[in-house]
């Protein structure tokens, strides 16, 4: 047990995620060799038994939990060993526990720790009395035996000094037994209550925190939202909350395990010392690491929402490789503009001004008109800030009056996070000489083409579809995030001649080194004719090119293999298929009369099995295929620009931009996004919202309530004929009656009452 070398954690792992336990080993060896995550669920399900990302991924925390306890039990038995307390029983228990909490609650006792009350009680002498309350004689004089263990000397003035320090030493022992920890632990854990109220001296204001003024509710089950809302309202002075159970219950049930006997005369020592362990040592101690682990379950769920709607933004459909023009929307600085080729290369920049005047007007209306006739742009690019509508306006009308047989589409397209890219250090290193502004408008255009290629650049944080991102535990996020991210880019693959440095570095095997030199070798020696080139690269090894190969694709490669997801160490697999049709590689691939008549079970062998076999031929019949959905532009009501514009009862189409516990939230076209609460997302009952609503998918709503003053809208998905009625009854109650001047309406979800208002876009 002590060989921390001999410890295997397969079996357990195996065993808690109900998993193979050879592919469970296979993982482990595998990613102990080396492998990225996606390289081994791609091009490895013979050994893995044909396990996803998301289950090794699971085998490599759990690998990784269990490792990190199993050493800590090894210091532990050591420390306890070298006092000469390591018992065989004791030994038996460590050895037996698989939780963290639980082996630190049978290391407590032997613990060194700072100097104690009962410390100071045993220095007086006074441990013999301790134990004797503990023994619970039925026999004895309670002050009697007290009054021996006086002594001046050693501060105990009396038999009221005695007592109290036996106590204490009592006190302490109950609190450090694992048995007594594990049913506190326990009550907290089932029968916990979140409490929180406000700090009267800071809340003389309206507060967005007004719904955990006198908030309770069941710590077992609190949403993750909620907590950290609460969190945050601590962290600002505006809140106080505790984790409360009922204290006489757990003071009962310590008295049970320390035996207390009635007939005692020492019962009442013991009594007195159940109530001092619970409320002094183990209710402080436990709440602690109750608070601790609710805030660790509130992390795990919020970073695990942000992931998901991480995951839709990125994979959203992209334009492709189309020429676009780029605009920046700007009111006193002038819109920027840029057009950028099918790659997403800059050609040009300009800037036009639309609020100046009808002369700037007429400059700006010239000026795009001549970028649409040189450059022949498939689409124009405008973001979605302020002035945003006002822009793609603009845009549609030049369009319109230029006689063109190719019209070119006006597309919103989000800006969260272009101005964090913009004055980022890739991007100075992309553009160096241009200014912020310009950089931004670039950002915009390339988001049109490839989402992914651009969005990578940014820190996911800003680009704004977490739930209470800054609450959380940095390190699980960033680690949760990184993970999203490098699944996204190997799952739609890179092209290697166009991919920036910032997108290769998340491909499976790279670094953000090794990303850089394939784009310094790219600049110098021109684009890679076949995927063997990587190995020219400086400091490109074997192991390497064995990651990322099948995840970087060459569109004109001699061999059309590179463009496909097929890997190199396959390709004399897919060559010996063609020679057996009769046929050449390149005849073979997407065409699906040949691949029809492949007999896969012909290519099975020790090393290659079904699984990759049916990928190979998926692959050969649409090779390099993008997973990812067909664009669409969204359309939003042109009678619609502004909250003002807004009517209770209006149906609107809008673009999902986040997904919380609650609810999502919906961009109409107003500059300020709506909320649909969950209880407003479908007809039926839903108990997550990323069931019927995900980042960037198209929803048809209708407008419940709007709060000009907070800047907040109600929105509801629901379809059923009733809540149409509805709705139709309230557009026409309130027709006629000015949007700022209305009065609140009793219909719809009150945002005052609600436990996230105010929150909603932290």
């Amino acid at each position: 047990m002590s060989d921390a070398s001999a410890f295997d954690p397969c079996p357990r792992v195996a065993a808690e995620l109900n998993l193979p336990l050879s592919g469970v080993r296979a993982v482990v060896k595998l990613l102990a060799e080396g492998g990225s995550v996606p390289f081994i669920a791609r091009y490895r399900k013979e050994q893995t038994d044909g396990l996803d990302e998301v289950q090794i991924r699971a085998i490599e925390e759990k690998c990784g939990y269990y490792t990190e306890l199993h050493d800590r039990r090894v210091v532990v038995l050591g420390e306890i060993e070298k006092q000469g307390k390591l018992t065989a029983e004791l030994r038996k228990r460590i050895e037996a526990c698989w939780v963290k909490a639980e082996l630190e609650d049978l290391y407590l006792p032997y613990k060194p720790k700072r100097r104690t009350r009962a410390m100071i009680a045993r220095e007086r002498g006074l441990e013999p009395l301790a134990l004797r309350i503990l023994e619970q004689p039925l026999f004895g004089d309670v002050l009697s035996e007290a009054s021996a263990f006086v002594d001046i000397g050693k501060e105990v003035a009396d038999t009221k000094v005695a007592l109290a320090g036996a106590r204490d030493i009592v006190a302490e022992m109950m609190a450090e037994r694992a048995d007594v920890r594990a049913l506190v632990r326990d009550r907290f854990t089932e029968e916990g209550e979140v409490v929180s109220m406000r700090v009267p001296e800071k809340t003389q204001q309206p507060t967005k925190f007004e719904a955990y003024y006198d908030f309770r509710g069941k710590a077992k089950v609190i949403p993750s939202h909620r907590f950290l809302a609460i969190r945050r309202g601590e962290a600002e002075g505006v809140l106080r909350s505790s984790v409360e159970v009922d204290k006489d219950a757990l003071v009962a049930g310590t008295e049970r395990l320390a035996k207390v006997n009635p007939a005692s005369p020492f019962a009442r020592e013991l009594r007195l010392a159940a109530k001092d362990s619970v409320e002094r040592l183990l209710i402080p101690s436990i709440e602690n690491d109750v608070r601790v682990d609710l805030k660790l379950n509130a992390d795990r769920e919020a970073v695990a929402i942000f992931a998901e709607n991480l995951r839709k933004l990125l994979l959203a459909a992209p334009l492709g490789r189309r020429k676009v023009i780029g605009i920046d929307p700007g009111q006193r600085s002038g819109c920027k503009c840029v057009v950028v080729d099918d790659t997403g290369k800059l050609l040009t920049h300009t800037l036009i001004n639309l609020v100046t005047g009808d002369h700037a007007l007429a400059h700006a209306k010239k000026t795009v008109a001549e970028l649409i006739k040189t450059h022949e742009p498939f689409a124009i690019a405008v973001g979605n800030g302020t002035h945003g509508r006002e822009t793609a306006d603009f845009a549609r009308d030049v369009v319109k009056e230029l006689d063109m047989t190719a019209q070119t589409m006006t597309v919103l397209v989000s800006e969260a996070g272009a101005s964090v890219y913009s004055a980022s250090d890739v991007a100075r290193d992309e553009f160096p000489d241009l200014d912020l502004t310009v950089r931004g408008a670039i950002s915009i255009a390339r988001r049109l083409q490839d989402p992914l290629a651009e969005l990578v650049k940014i820190d996911p944080k800003a680009i704004g579809v977490g739930q209470y991102q800054h609450d959380v535990f940095q390190s699980l996020l960033k680690r949760k995030l990184e993970e999203v991210v490098e699944s996204c880019v190997n799952a739609v693959g890179v092209e290697l001649n166009t991919a920036s440095a910032p997108l290769l570095a998340h491909v499976a095997g790279l670094t953000q080194t090794i990303a850089k030199r394939i784009v310094t070798y790219r600049n110098e020696r021109g684009a890679f004719k076949t995927r063997q080139d990587l190995l020219s690269v400086s400091g490109f090894g074997p192991k390497a090119f064995e990651q990322c190969a099948g995840f970087v694709r060459i569109r004109d490669s001699a061999n059309p293999l590179d463009a496909s997801a097929v890997h190199p160490e396959r390709y004399g697999l897919v060559e010996q298929m063609a020679k057996d049709l009769g046929a050449r590689v390149v005849e073979l691939v997407g065409n699906t009369e040949l691949i029809g008549r492949v007999n896969l079970q012909k290519y099975v062998s020790a090393s290659v099995g079904l699984p990759t076999l049916e990928d190979i031929r998926r692959e050969l019949l649409k090779p390099g295929r993008d997973p990812r959905d067909v664009f669409e532009p969204p359309a939003f009501r042109d009678d619609v620009r502004t909250m003002e514009d807004l009517k209770v009862g209006m149906m609107l189409e809008g673009i999902v931009t986040n997904v919380t516990a609650f609810g999502a939230f919906v961009d109409v076209g107003v500059h300020q996004d709506g909320l649909v609460h969950l209880s407003q997302l479908s007809d039926r009952f839903v108990k997550d919202p990323h069931e019927v609503a995900k980042v960037g998918d198209k929803m048809r709503v209708r407008v419940l309530e709007i709060d000009l003053a907070r800047k907040r809208i109600s929105l509801s998905a629901k379809s059923d004929a009733a809540q149409v009625q509805r709705a139709t009854a309230l557009e026409r109650s309130h027709q006629g009656v000015s949007s700022g001047q209305r009065q609140p309406s009793s219909q719809g979800p009150n945002f005052s009452n609600k436990p996230f208002a105010g929150l909603l876009r932290k």
